[in-house]
Parts: C-alpha cells; sequence; structure tokens
C-alpha cells in the first residue's frame, strides 16, 4: 500500500473482501468481524463490506493473507470512479500478444524470456518491445488474425467490468504497450470507449520487425490517465488503473484505486489492491457496487 493509506484510521475507511469459493469467504467474514468493530453490508455471494468509522482496518491484512480471498482497504468516500483505464495483455485478455506473434515465427522462448524480465521491471521497456518485435521481421501479417482469432480471450469477468462501469456513466480507456491490431479489437469486444496502443510496421504482406514512433510505455500510459481525467473535468484521484507488468506502474500509483492484477511483485507491492484469487468484477465491488448492478 502506498504511505497514503496510513491516514486511513482518521477518516471513514471500507474494507472490502472478495472471496474465490464460499469456505475462504466465510472464514473471511468470521476473521474481520472478530477484529474489528464494523458494520458489515453485503455486495455479492461471496463479497462484502465492512464500514469502519474511525478505526483502522490494516491489521486485518495479515489474517486474510493465507485465505483464497481477494480486498481492498480506502476511504469511504468517492470510491466509484469515473475512469477506468486499463492494461491488456495478460490483464484484461488471457496472453501476452506479442509472445504469441512470437510462436507463429518460431521464436517464442527467446520473446517470452524478454518480455518476463521486462514485466518485472529488469529490462527498460522502449529497447525490450524493440528487440523483440525485430525478431518477427518477414512475419505474414495474416498471423495477426490467426493469432487473435486462435489464442485472445477475454479474461474472466473482463467485459463485465467494462460495460458495467460505462453503463454508470465511467469512461473506459484500454491502454496497451502492445500493438493497435488487437487493442482495437479487445476494445470493442469489451466494451471499452477508447484503445491506444503501439503500431506494428508492415511491408508486402509481412512485418518489418520495426515499430511505428513514439512508442507507448508507461509514461505515455500515465499521460493517457491525466489526460482522460482531464477531459472529463476529474482527477487521477477518481480513476481505477488496473494492469499486472511494471509498465503499468506509474498510472498505477497515480490513479485513485491502482489494482495489481495476478500482477509481478514489483507492482504488487505498489498497488493500492491486488487481485490475485477472483477475477475482475472484484473491481466493481472494490468502488461498491452490487452484483445487481452488474452489466454485461
Amino acid at each position: 500500500m502506498r504511505d497514503a493509506m496510513s491516514e486511513l484510521s482518521t477518516i471513514p475507511t471500507v474494507l472490502t473482501v472478495v472471496g474465490a469459493n464460499p469456505d475462504a469467504y466465510a472464514q473471511a467474514v468470521s476473521r474481520v468481524e472478530a477484529a474489528l468493530s464494523s458494520r458489515r453490508e453485503g455486495l455479492g455471494p461471496l463479497a462484502a463490506d465492512f464500514f469502519v468509522e474511525g478505526g483502522d482496518a490494516e491489521p486485518v491484512k495479515a489474517a486474510l493473507a493465507d485465505l483464497a480471498v481477494d480486498f481492498a482497504i480506502q476511504p469511504a468516500a468517492n470510491r466509484r470512479k469515473g475512469l477506468l483505464i486499463a492494461d491488456m495483455d495478460s490483464t484484461i485478455i488471457n496472453v501476452e500478444c506479442l509472445d504469441e506473434l512470437a510462436d507463429f515465427a518460431g521464436v517464442k522462448a527467446q520473446v517470452s524470456e524478454i518480455t518476463e524480465r521486462a514485466m518485472r521491471g529488469e529490462l527498460a521497456f522502449e529497447g525490450a518491445l524493440r528487440e523483440r518485435v525485430g525478431m518477427l521481421k518477414g512475419l505474414g501479417v495474416s498471423a495477426l488474425q490467426a493469432c487473435y482469432d486462435e489464442r485472445v480471450r477475454l479474461n474472466p469477468g473482463a467485459e463485465t467490468l467494462v460495460r458495467t462501469m460505462a453503463k454508470h456513466g465511467a469512461r473506459c480507456a484500454l491502454v496497451s504497450g502492445g500493438f493497435t491490431f488487437f487493442t482495437s479489437r479487445v476494445a470493442e469486444a469489451a466494451g471499452f470507449h477508447l484503445n491506444r496502443a503501439n503500431t506494428l510496421i508492415e511491408l508486402d504482406g509481412a512485418l518489418t520487425g520495426a515499430v511505428g514512433d513514439p512508442i507507448l510505455g508507461k509514461e505515455a500510459k500515465l499521460a493517457a490517465l491525466r489526460e482522460e481525467t482531464a477531459a472529463l473535468g476529474l482527477t487521477p484521484a477518481d480513476a481505477l488503473a488496473v494492469g499486472d507488468g511494471a509498465n503499468d506502474l506509474a498510472m498505477i500509483e497515480a490513479a485513485g484505486l491502482g489494482v495489481a492484477y495476478r500482477a509481478k511483485p514489483i507492482v504488487a507491492a505498489q498497488a493500492d489492491a491486488k487481485v490475485d484469487h477472483t477475477d475482475l468484477t472484484t473491481l466493481l465491488y472494490f468502488q461498491g457496487y452490487k452484483a445487481e448492478e452488474f452489466h454485461a
């Protein structure tokens, strides 16, 4: 958690708990109620808010650590965000598109190793992207559609998350260090209002091994958050950002609610909350949505 979370003991706080299964959820509720003086409000079959007035909910983190539950501790005010800004690969969708394209080119092992190191923050994103795209030189562009059709799937809860927030007036932006070929299709499938990503350069029906400039990386994702909130007359505090790799860290830290989804340790350590056990509808519960308000 960021340092600001230490201030929550002085203002009304809400702890949201979402269980991956009934047993884990029941145990979590029991432990929270034993540790806190709070008011519980159900959000869904395996989700609840615990409202803490003038107390400190932070100690329950240790009590929940061994359970298959995800949870968030945050101010009770301004929970519903006006902007959703989400990473795509391994967050909204199930794969890293560049790694899957590399499989079509016969170089997946080499590319995946670089991807993993970049996501852990061990390599500069721009250089790592150029190196990996260079390995795709000569790959026929038809492989992009085949990759999308055969490999790309929305992660559980992704469409419900996006369409529910959109229905309730939020703007939903998909920002990716990947490629517009995929973000345009994923954005349409999930219901995002806009998408931003990098462009693969092609010539005579094949990839050239180059990527268009400027490259969209960590700072561009942060810029997108700031630009979109400003356009809405909001501030970054009114945004929810979600991602899994080091490239997402700046926007996650800047957002009012920054969530690490199945994330690398460097990201999980800095996010306001983590989703490791449940699906992306948990981000709706974290905002106080009830299951009957979900839209798909």
